[in-house]
């Protein structure tokens, strides 16, 4: 009997139904009821290929959200951290650029230009 591990713990993920895990599974549901509100919804107004794609562009997202994650994060901490940064804590970042061997040598370079400037009176 063989039993894989993943060399990563944290890459572990449970798979529920129909080898989904919970969430992914349930962005899936979630992405079929869209399809279906939609189709019932437009049915009236488009022929049945241009609504199959629109069912398809409309439940995409959905489905999306499920399997997709972004550096680590999923959607839902995504879409929280963009919000956290860019609108709930902006933050104006100003960059003021300092010399720091300017800022040892200050006393220095004073005498030395008041010498120079005695030298040439």
């Amino acid at each position: 009997m063989e039993v894989k591990i993943n060399r990563e713990i944290r890459n572990y993920t449970e798979s529920m139904f129909f080898g989904l895990s919970l969430r992914q599974f349930l962005f899936a549901i979630a992405a079929c009821g869209v399809a279906v509100l939609m189709y019932f919804c437009l049915r009236p107004y488009f022929g049945v290929e241009t609504l199959s794609w629109m069912c398809m562009l409309g439940a995409a997202p959905f489905a999306a959200l499920g399997f997709i994650k972004y550096n680590g994060m999923t959607a839902e901490k995504f879409v929280w951290a963009y919000l956290k940064s860019e609108y709930i804590v902006p933050k104006k970042l100003t960059f003021h650029s300092t010399n720091i061997y300017h800022e040892a040598l200050k006393d220095t370079l004073s005498k030395h230009e008041k010498e120079v400037a005695e030298t040439y009176d």
